[in-house]
């Protein structure tokens, strides 16, 4: 399991995020709070506070290629 912090700062973001999880085949999630969201669903993002770090998790051990992608939402 990877644990990462990312900021999804607009509209264009999430959607590229979403487009970028949905070609893999493993789980993500996003956490805020007691929130855990799937985030693979652009709907289940945007009920979520965008203006806050978000923890994403990911059953993807070993994949760099899906770290690489995700690289830009990489909170600094």
């Amino acid at each position: 399991m990877v644990s990462v912090n990312i900021m999804l700062n607009s509209i264009k973001d999430v959607k590229d995020f979403v487009n970028i999880v949905n070609q893999y085949d493993f789980d993500v999630e996003l956490v805020l709070g007691k929130y855990v969201i799937d985030a693979k669903s652009i709907m289940g993002i945007f009920s979520l506070d965008l203006s806050q770090k978000l923890l994403l998790q990911a059953d993807c051990e070993g994949n760099s290629k899906f770290m690489d992608e995700i690289a830009p939402f990489l909170a600094k």
